[in-house]
């Protein structure tokens, strides 16, 4: 089982892989959204990290794999350029994944 990693800044992909963690750096959002189907179908992958930034451009395709899957587990990270996660952004994933608010 491995981390993946699915950036648009060649920076996070280098400094991620400087830590052992492979990914790739796409450009377009075709790109991303075939990255992320082929990254969900590899049983090897066991945690997908995804740049914020993506991810808010591919909601549609992840929100999924974040409800309903146990692997990968879909992870969103900020990169260099990230303004930063709103302050309940952990709060709300809990309220729709359970329907409970904290």
């Amino acid at each position: 089982m491995k981390y993946f990693v699915i950036t648009d800044s060649t920076d996070t992909q280098v400094g991620l892989r400087l830590a052992g963690i492979e990914g790739v750096v796409v450009r377009e959002i075709p790109e991303a959204r075939k990255a992320i189907q082929d990254a969900a179908a590899d049983p090897d992958i066991a945690v997908l990290l995804v740049t914020e930034n993506l991810a808010a451009k591919c909601s549609d395709l992840l929100e999924p794999l974040k409800m309903s899957c146990h692997i990968p587990l879909v992870v969103e990270i900020p990169d260099r350029h990230s303004t930063g996660r709103a302050s309940d952004s952990i709060t709300r994933y809990i309220r729709e994944a359970i329907g409970v608010k904290l």
